[in-house]
């Protein structure tokens, strides 16, 4: 069975997209269409900007949403997925590839969720952090050990874990962990705390703009972050979006499950390879794309 997944936000790269654009004409119309709907043109910075100018919010998460389903889109009759999977913002990507939701419609809401993340970062200074070398359970207990706000945010792959919280409460899980005996415990160059009780005022905003769009039913399952499990329910699907904004991202589970359920290989559609090296780590068995 076949799984085709979709990268997250830090998967963009200065030229994304221009290859596309060039050789395949059909392409034109969905980039040009995402500059409407933005209100700016989008591609000048995908096509011609720095990797700096690439990290605007307004312009990171919409450019490999953009990126992702249109590389998807070009694919044509081979795009023949039996589930998918996004790794968190690239869920986004996943739902629209599997006709859960439009093309305009989900990256309004790309738009809407990078912008109301931004504010939530500057209302709330905080921070993220990777654990390389211990146990999900040894950095959970970490967390849940430590005063103030940090929880586990991305399960990545087994013994690479991302904390996320307020500065203070992450830079104890740092010290905490390499107690531990971590491998590498260090900050990340993000601009808050993501998948974490810090966004719970963009996951407000974010929750009005989902409630208040249509979701059809997928062509095959999406396995969704904060579960882990295989869903083609609408209602289901939105709810789990809603809390993907504050709760982790089980990526490790997710493809864990996707194999038990029959997926035998894995391919990445969008900017990058991350999700593929995540893959190969968490079981070396499956076929890579």
């Amino acid at each position: 069975m076949k799984a085709y997944i979709f990268p997250g936000q830090g998967s963009q790269f200065s030229g994304m997209g221009k290859d596309i654009y060039d050789e395949h004409s059909e392409s034109r119309e969905w980039f040009e269409e995402a500059n409407h709907v933005l209100g700016f043109n989008i591609t000048d910075t995908m096509f011609g900007g720095t990797a700096e100018e690439l990290k605007q919010t307004k312009v990171t998460q919409p450019a490999i949403f953009i990126h992702s389903v249109i590389k998807s889109r070009i694919l044509g009759k081979d795009f023949n997925p039996d589930m998918v999977a996004g790794h968190s913002l690239g869920e986004f990507s996943a739902l629209v590839a599997s006709k859960s939701l439009s093309y305009l419609d989900g990256l309004k809401l790309v738009s809407i969720r990078a912008q109301a993340m931004q504010r939530a970062c500057e209302a709330k200074p905080s921070t993220m952090a990777a654990i390389l070398g211990l146990e999900d359970k040894v950095v959970d207990n970490i967390c849940s050990d430590i005063e103030g706000i940090v929880v586990p945010a991305n399960y990545n792959c087994p013994g690479q874990l991302v904390v996320s919280g307020e500065w203070s409460a992450v830079e104890k899980a740092i010290g905490a962990a390499r107690d531990a005996g971590a491998k590498r415990a260090m900050l990340l160059p993000v601009g808050g705390a993501f998948h974490s009780p810090m966004m719970e005022m963009a996951r407000e905003e974010l929750r009005t703009a989902i409630e208040n769009t249509d979701f059809n039913t997928p062509i095959c399952p999406i396995y969704q972050n904060v579960t882990a499990k295989a869903e083609r329910n609408p209602g289901e699907i939105k709810a789990n979006l809603i809390k993907q904004l504050t709760g982790a991202v089980r990526w490790t589970q997710s493809v864990q499950q996707m194999i038990a359920d029959g997926a035998t290989s894995f391919t990445e559609v969008g900017p990058g390879r991350v999700l593929q090296g995540l893959v190969r780590k968490i079981d070396r068995s499956v076929e890579i794309g």
